[in-house]
């Protein structure tokens, strides 16, 4: 049997013990609570933590929210827009950009809480981008009055070069003549740069499609790479263009938009194919509704360590740079976010020094547009 100063012993480890327990949990609930970050702990749909910044956020104080359950709060005037998200997200892990006001900002990032392998509720981490946000939207702002402005003055170029070339002012002696063409070549390639900061700026700033109608993806495919066809022969390159086998529907798509998307992945094959061909296909999936485009070269490929970065605005990759010195690697960025705006989905596969199949999907079926994009 243990003494009664055993005894005492124990009750006193005991109590030094709830008392350090006790000292680490107020530490933790006070770091969270000074967060500099926004933070909400979610339990059986219950709100049973907010830290001092998520309540400046959303202008509320505790007992509001506390206790409370996700659906009597959705009406909230102060936090219900964060309480449609959250129920919108059924994902574990999920993250969205929440835009309070043109002041406030706030990326949402929602976590599971898992005690044992069991899910026990989840914390939502509200990070304020507002700054980065003004930044973005003033960088947009500079590149696409910056790109407006040069727009006039290289189009007077093109034309004044055009007419001396043409001979409209009088006949060129040949040596003049090959240095004038090396200068129209080089401003048309600043044309088409200036052409591409204006196509980002768009899709920055939500704005990227205007004219809808309803068109046949084959047909503009089939236009398209007629040029595409000969500048491959001139290479030394094969080059096939696969029609649909059966008749493909007609989708509603902002034509201009879509040629552009469809030339960058085209043209991308064939200035990175040095050898073999190039294979271009449409076809209709029927089975999921979908449109395919593809187009398959026999080029370099991408390295699997920079593939991740392909769709990035400006990203170029190392081989590319290296066969092809000219290019603003904006081509693959805007031909992804046109597609992902009529509602689609752009992917590719590849192989370093073997080739690379760039793919994507259009829906059919009745399509909308709200806020710029096509949705179903």
């Amino acid at each position: 049997m243990m003494s009664k100063k055993q005894n005492v012993s124990q009750d006193l480890d005991l109590k030094e013990l709830e008392q350090e327990i006790e000292k680490e949990r107020i530490k933790t609930t006070t770091i969270f609570r000074h967060f500099v970050d926004g933070l909400l702990y979610i339990e059986q749909d219950k709100i049973t933590f907010i830290n001092d910044k998520a309540k400046e956020f959303f202008s509320i104080e505790e007992p509001d929210v506390l206790g409370k359950t996700l659906s009597s709060l959705k009406t909230n005037e102060n936090i219900g827009v964060l309480v449609q998200t959250l129920e919108s997200k059924t994902q574990p892990f999920a993250r969205t950009v929440l835009e309070l006001s043109e002041t406030l900002v706030l990326n949402v990032s929602i976590a599971p809480v898992i005690h044992k392998r069991q899910t026990i509720g989840k914390i939502v981490i509200l990070h304020d981008i507002t700054r980065e946000r003004m930044f973005e939207r003033m960088k947009t702002e500079f590149v696409s009055i910056s790109a407006h402005q040069l727009r006039t003055p290289l189009s007077a170029v093109k034309w004044i070069l055009r007419m001396i070339l043409d001979g409209d002012l009088g006949k060129v002696p040949k040596n003049q003549r090959d240095f004038l063409e090396r200068t129209y070549k080089s401003n048309e390639r600043m044309i088409q740069l200036v052409n591409d900061l204006l196509n980002v700026s768009r899709i920055e700033e939500g704005r990227f499609l205007y004219n809808l109608q309803s068109k046949d993806l084959s047909a503009i495919v089939e236009k398209i790479v007629v040029p595409f066809a000969i500048l491959a022969k001139k290479k030394g390159l094969q080059f096939e263009y696969k029609k649909p086998k059966t008749k493909i529907p007609k989708i509603k798509m902002d034509t201009e938009k879509m040629i552009l998307a469809v030339q960058a992945l085209i043209d991308n094959a064939v200035n990175y194919t040095k050898t073999g061909g190039i294979m271009v296909s449409v076809k209709f999936l029927k089975d999921e509704n979908n449109i395919l485009f593809s187009v398959k070269d026999t080029g370099i490929g991408i390295q699997q360590n920079q593939q991740k970065r392909v769709f990035e605005r400006f990203f170029r990759s190392s081989d590319a740079i290296k066969t092809e010195t000219e290019g603003t690697g904006l081509g693959l960025f805007i031909a992804k976010n046109v597609v992902e705006a009529h509602g689609g989905r752009a992917w590719f596969e590849s192989k370093e020094n073997k080739g690379s199949t760039f793919y994507f999907t259009l829906p059919t079926g009745k399509q909308k547009l709200i806020n710029g994009v096509i949705k179903k």
